[in-house]
């Protein structure tokens, strides 16, 4: 009884990373009888003569790094709204251009100019976070309707910090940021996400945060009647959100070397979305798992570096993307979940049948 319980437990705790994880099964099933060596990884030396990883598996997990972040600040939003922030690739551009702006407004690209333009993004991409989860937490309006403004005017906000230019930052820090540390093989971007991960895995596990954050997304008049502020955890889902729209930005921006307001994750938004649902995670909030969001972010990039290697045009890409995700999405809705459980009960029960029998003979 204790092993079926135990295995009931194993179930119900990981049973919401099958979508995620099929997904990326079946993308990589697809391109090894495709391509058996299109996720070979290869030591080379880049144009700056450091060793580095590279290969298509690598492409995925770096390319992927800006989306897995911002999904891992949108599953909180989602799971304590209800809702998803629209506006997280233009909070991005406006961090990445206070960054670039910091950056620029110094004598010199230092570490601690750096720093200060990181830390600078951050705090102007969470007081514009916060102005959304204002509207969201104090006014009652919901999410995708308060993040429309900034979707709407966010990139134009960006444009005004550099006065309408798109200025360049050279720097050997910088460029590392974007691309790989001299001595490690790893994309910078991946040890980001790690990074990130982990900060929130201690946020998790030292704090009732996960647990606030639950109970108000799936009854906010119980969390209230608990004592749980659920105007602050709303708040806080966003605060935490913007941190993670100016990482994204810093990224991007290290990336290219420039901040350009239009260009810059443009269109995130919806990857960001599908990465939370891919992931497993309720739309309309309650219970989630972050490793979903990140695994459904990296899922999203795999496909897309396929269809890229597949010779797809651009234009059609999107398209392609659309059909597969919607295929996704279906396998991990309630009603195939559903089905999928009354299968599992009913082989389970025939299983137990037939040992039985067999026992008794």
């Amino acid at each position: 009884m204790a092993k079926k319980s135990f295995a009931a437990k194993i179930r119900n705790e990981y049973s919401q990373l099958l979508v995620p994880l099929v997904a990326l099964a079946l993308i990589i099933l697809f391109n090894l009888f495709r391509d058996p060596g299109f996720f070979s990884i290869s030591l080379a030396k880049n144009n700056l003569g450091n060793t580095v990883l590279q290969g298509n598996l690598i492409s995925t997990l770096n390319g992927a790094s800006e989306l897995a972040i911002l999904a891992m600040g949108m599953t909180l939003v989602t799971a304590a709204c209800g809702g998803q922030d629209i506006s997280v690739g233009a909070v991005a551009a406006i961090a990445g251009s206070v960054f670039v702006k910091v950056l620029r407004g110094s004598a010199g690209v230092t570490p601690l100019t750096v720093a200060l333009g990181i830390l600078g993004g951050i705090v102007v991409a969470m007081l514009f976070a916060s102005f959304s989860g204002t509207l969201v937490a104090v006014f009652k309006i919901q999410p995708m309707i308060a993040t429309l403004i900034l979707y709407t005017c966010g990139r134009s906000i960006a444009y005004w910090i550099n006065g309408g230019a798109t200025p360049t930052v050279e720097s050997p820090i910088i460029n590392s940021i974007g691309s790989f540390i001299p001595g490690i093989p790893i994309p910078t971007p991946i040890l980001i996400v790690i990074v990130v991960g982990i900060l929130f895995s201690l946020l998790f596990r030292f704090t009732n945060l996960r647990l606030y954050t639950q109970t108000v997304g799936i009854n906010q008049g119980a969390a209230r009647l608990n004592g749980i502020n659920s105007v602050g955890i709303k708040l806080l889902s966003f605060v935490l959100l913007g941190g993670c729209c100016a990482i994204a930005g810093v990224i991007g921006v290290s990336r290219l070397g420039l901040i350009n307001h239009e260009t810059l994750l443009l269109d995130v938004e919806m990857d960001a979305i599908l990465s939370v649902a891919i992931g497993g995670n309720l739309l309309g909030g309650g219970k989630f798992k972050m490793s979903g969001s990140i695994l459904g972010a990296y899922a999203i990039q795999a496909l897309t570096i396929t269809l890229y290697a597949m010779k797809v045009p651009s234009t059609d890409i999107k398209a392609y993307k659309a059909i597969v995700i919607i295929l996704i999405v279906a396998m991990g809705s309630p009603v195939v979940k559903e089905q999928m459980n009354r299968l599992w009960k009913k082989l389970a029960g025939k299983g137990s049948a037939a040992k039985f029998r067999r026992e008794a003979a």
